[in-house]
């Protein structure tokens, strides 16, 4: 494998490092690179792989085994000793460790550590940082945290611009420009398409992995986390059928498709019923986990976008007897919307106004985890031409939510049903 220069000087780089990287950089393969051969050159030491959420952890994760099976597989322990979903034990006593950090980084304290690395670091939670940096100092571990970027403050911030730590600025563009063909120019067709979709600050952000402070989050922290409430292993439901699914299919070059489902509760104020996250689902998969949400659950409407790969699950429940009289099209444009093409003012941030008010007046509980706090976090939004445009880079989650949270529109119900 070819290395860009900079993945050679993150190689070469000793101490803590931080790394702050546009969008498909490849910063995640060279930092697997970097734990797996400190693992391997330096017995007895202990590797921590953390993120906010499961799944992003085991992201980079796999990539270490990965690249530990294609090139020092002799080093990796078998039998008992195999690797798990979890752990990495080598032969000379290193071990390779996957953990997400939840909330509050108690799930990671305890842990003797040498090396800490934190993939998507500015999307951690503070209040780990609080827990976990007193032990990190006790054990004088390398910190290794590489993140796009998500406003100017936060502990990856500050680490960026503090002198202990070997800071790395790698943008997008500079990285298409030095590869080589076919790959240059597909790289530089994608990032003009996302220039023309994109507004300046949001490239900025994404792409350019500048630290901007006009980008606004729409929910603040401590609101979600208010209205956090519910241990889902002790949720107790009222015996009511008024339940509701939203539904976020993944997008193309996207991995996770959300089925997200409230209680509403005598039309005043929601409770989180269920959540699943599935991981590259066909779309025939995805249908058949719809239907078997709807008979457990017994929805009244599932809300669903129709637009893109959501047309496909959403003709077929048009047309299944099970869903065609729940299933209910909710699109982020402004466009005709209802059967006669009559002009309705539906867009994204009607959806996501709707969900803010009801966390405002405390008129919806969610479930206490990661996932959520670190998809309603991701949403933010600035003005252009007059307009609030609102995204984010994690937000398969919060757009399921707000599409479930749209029956407390009761007005709206009826243009959106097909009978």
């Amino acid at each position: 494998m070819k290395l860009d220069k900079w993945q050679e000087e993150i190689l070469k780089a000793k101490g803590n490092l931080c790394a702050r990287c546009g969008r498909q950089t490849g910063k995640s393969t060279v930092i697997a690179m970097k734990a797996a051969m400190f693992a391997v050159n330096n017995p007895d030491k202990q590797i921590l792989v953390v993120s906010a959420t499961e799944r992003q952890a085991f992201l980079l994760y796999s990539k270490i085994l990965n690249y530990l099976f294609d090139n020092f597989r002799s080093m990796i322990k078998k039998g008992k000793d195999r690797p798990t979903k979890s752990e990495i034990k080598l032969i000379n006593h290193s071990i390779i460790r996957c953990l997400p950090t939840g909330l509050d980084g108690i799930g990671i304290r305890g842990y003797t550590t040498n090396m800490l690395i934190a993939d998507e670091a500015h999307f951690i939670p503070e209040e780990v940082w609080d827990a976990v940096t007193p032990q990190l100092v006790t054990t004088e571990a390398i910190q290794i945290l590489i993140s796009t970027t998500h406003g100017r403050e936060g502990y990856f911030a500050r680490c960026f611009n503090n002198p202990s730590f070997t800071s790395f600025h790698v943008t997008t563009e500079e990285v298409a420009l030095g590869r080589e063909e076919p790959m240059k120019s597909r790289m530089l067709e994608h990032l003009a398409s996302e220039k023309n979709e994109k507004t300046r600050l949001q490239f900025a952000q994404e792409y350019c992995a500048e630290f901007i402070d006009e980008l606004r989050q729409l929910f603040p922290t401590d609101l979600i986390k208010k209205v956090m409430v519910l241990e889902r292993q002790f949720l107790t439901l009222l015996p009511l059928e008024d339940n509701y699914l939203g539904v976020d299919i993944a997008r193309m070059g996207e991995d996770e498709s959300v089925l997200f489902s409230v209680q509403r509760i005598k039309r005043q104020r929601l409770t989180q019923l269920d959540m699943q996250i599935t991981t590259k689902t066909h779309l025939n998969e995805t249908i058949d986990l719809i239907k078997m949400h709807d008979k457990k659950h017994k929805y009244r409407k599932i809300y669903i976008d129709s637009a893109g790969v959501g047309a496909g699950v959403f003709d077929v429940l048009l047309q299944d007897s099970q869903t065609k009289r729940k299933v209910v099209s909710i699109e982020n444009a402004r466009k005709g919307i209802d059967r006669d093409d009559r002009e309705k003012r539906l867009m994204k941030e009607d959806l996501y106004a709707n969900l803010l008010v009801l966390m405002e007046q405390g008129k919806i509980e969610l479930f206490n985890e990661p996932e959520i706090l670190l998809s309603l976090r991701s949403v933010q939004y600035e003005y252009k031409e007059g307009r609030m445009k609102i995204f984010g880079t994690y937000t398969h989650i919060a757009e399921a939510l707000v599409r479930a949270a749209w029956c407390m529109q009761d007005k709206t119900l009826n243009i959106y049903a097909y009978y």
